[in-house]
């Protein structure tokens, strides 16, 4: 997730939202790097005229600093009770897509926030490791964790059963563009409008 984007990226005045069930109040999007968090949030916000936040983004609009300051001048536990802190807030806004730092479904405190929020439901945008260190290394974003690629697939194996057991909905982005994701989401959404209460 890019530090350089607005929080607030996407807001569209239309009103509809077409095949989405109206008991649902924010869609929550999980995945490893690459997995297209950012990319496709903000796509699927525009297509539901809702607004698009990167966790990432609010939580260093909330500190003033970057993510990897946070990190490099305090610690991760520190940093994961800052991120716990940014997820609640954001979870309070409604109309909103909003895309997770990879790492924060590995804290059970951030797990327990998305599942008892009400009407929160939360999408899995899986790929194989391969195929997302690839992307990763295609963007001009720096991340410090991929350096020793046996150690970030060792990361991506460590987080992957958390992804899943956190979704409601779980696709698979390695054979789609960003545009047909959004698609599928939007379809898988209007199949569980009739399943959903």
């Amino acid at each position: 997730m890019s530090s350089s984007q607005p929080a607030t990226i996407a807001r569209s005045n239309n009103a509809s939202n077409p095949g989405i069930p109206s008991s649902l109040s924010r869609l929550v999007l999980t995945g490893f790097m690459g997995a297209g968090k950012s990319t496709i949030g903000r796509l699927l916000a525009t297509r539901l005229g809702w607004e698009f936040l990167d966790l990432d983004t609010h939580l260093e609009n909330r500190t003033g600093t970057t993510i990897p300051d946070l990190f490099s001048r305090h610690g991760e536990p520190h940093f994961r009770r800052l991120e716990s802190t940014a997820l609640a807030s954001a979870l309070s806004r409604n109309r909103t897509v909003l895309a997770l730092g990879g790492g924060a479904p590995e804290e059970i405190t951030n797990r327990l926030l998305i599942e008892q929020t009400p009407a929160t439901f939360a999408i899995f945008l899986d790929a194989p490791f391969p195929l997302l260190f690839d992307r990763c290394m295609l963007q001009e974003i720096s991340r410090p964790v991929l350096a020793d690629p046996t150690l970030a697939e060792l990361r991506f194996a460590r987080r992957r059963p958390f992804y899943q057991r956190l979704a409601h909905l779980t696709i698979d982005t390695s054979a789609q563009s960003p545009e047909q994701t959004v698609e599928a989401i939007v379809a898988a959404l209007n199949q569980k409008a009739h399943t959903l209460p």
